[in-house]
C-alpha cells in the first residue's frame, strides 16, 4: 500500500514525506483500517440487497397462495388485580 502525498487529520493537511516514521505507521494504519470499513460496508449492501429480494420473493409466494392472512396482534395480558386491604 503507498502512501499518499498528503494526510487530512480533523481538518488539518500533513505532508508526508515531512512526518516522522512512526506517524507514517500511524497513516498506514488508517488506510488499513479505512479500507477495511469500506470492505464491511459493501458487505452490508450486499446482504441488505439480498434480504429486500428474499422478503419480496416471500411475499410474492403468499399472495400468489392467497392462503395465507396475516396473523392478529395479541392483545397486551392485563394488568393483575390489585388485593383488597384487610378489614
Amino acid at each position: 500500500m503507498s502512501l499518499p502525498e498528503y494526510v487530512t487529520v480533523n481538518g488539518t493537511s500533513y505532508a508526508i514525506n515531512k512526518l516522522p516514521e512512526d506517524a507514517k505507521l500511524h497513516v498506514v494504519n488508517v488506510q488499513v483500517v479505512d479500507a477495511e470499513i469500506t470492505r464491511l460496508q459493501q458487505q452490508l449492501a450486499i446482504a441488505q440487497t439480498a434480504r429486500k429480494t428474499y422478503v419480496a420473493a416471500l411475499i410474492e409466494v403468499i399472495q400468489a397462495k392467497g392462503e395465507a392472512q396475516p396473523a392478529e396482534k395479541p392483545k397486551k395480558p392485563r394488568a393483575p388485580r390489585k388485593k383488597k386491604a384487610a378489614e
